[in-house]
């Protein structure tokens, strides 16, 4: 009974630790802009890709964590978190740019959700490559649905007249994925 008891708690303090490095993370997000504006270099793409480190650390650990310390895999995943913010991104900007007649929340609501679910698609599509995570899609389908449910954010963010510094969409986003890719790596 007890053994019970200190494994649900681990369970729970897992859960916790992801969420709040989720939300961390989510506060860093929009503000490492300011810093690597600051970076002579490459433009475009790359620079978009630096704005989604703090996250990427996040899944950095979170892999290493649940995948038998294997840190070569983190760190693909991690990589993989990158890839998936610059798509999500210019996913988002896609649909928002090619839903011009629609109302303005609309088409941040539409943005928001095709941009979470590329971004939680391609990361888990790249992290079901990797030794740490299951190949089953059924696996991965809690994470694809919270993350698109939580791009939906990005709506409310325009709603509330949030500039690029302040968002609600960063940290529920990232707290939300970071909790479920906790949950299926935990699990397999």
């Amino acid at each position: 009974m007890t053994e019970a008891i200190t494994s649900s708690d681990t369970i729970r303090n897992n859960l916790l630790m992801a969420a709040a490095g989720g939300i961390l993370t989510g506060i860093l997000t929009p503000l490492s802009p300011l810093l690597i504006d600051r970076i002579t270099g490459p433009n475009g793409q790359f620079r978009i890709s630096l704005v989604a480190v703090p996250f990427a650390v996040l899944v950095f650990v979170l892999v290493w964590r649940f995948s038998a310390n294997r840190w070569w895999a983190a760190l693909i995943a991690a990589v993989v978190t990158m890839i998936a913010f610059v798509c999500a991104v210019d996913a988002a900007v896609l649909v928002e740019g090619n839903t011009g007649d629609a109302p303005r929340a609309m088409r941040y609501l539409l943005a928001g959700l095709t941009g979470g679910l590329i971004g939680t698609a391609i990361m888990a599509f790249g992290m079901a490559l990797l030794p740490a995570g299951p190949r089953q899609l059924a696996a991965w389908s809690p994470m694809l649905i919270t993350g698109a449910l939580a791009g939906t954010l990005l709506a409310l963010d325009d709603a509330l007249g949030f500039d690029e510094k302040v968002s609600l969409l960063y940290p529920l986003w990232q707290a939300a994925v970071a909790v479920r890719l906790t949950m299926i790596l935990r699990r397999y």
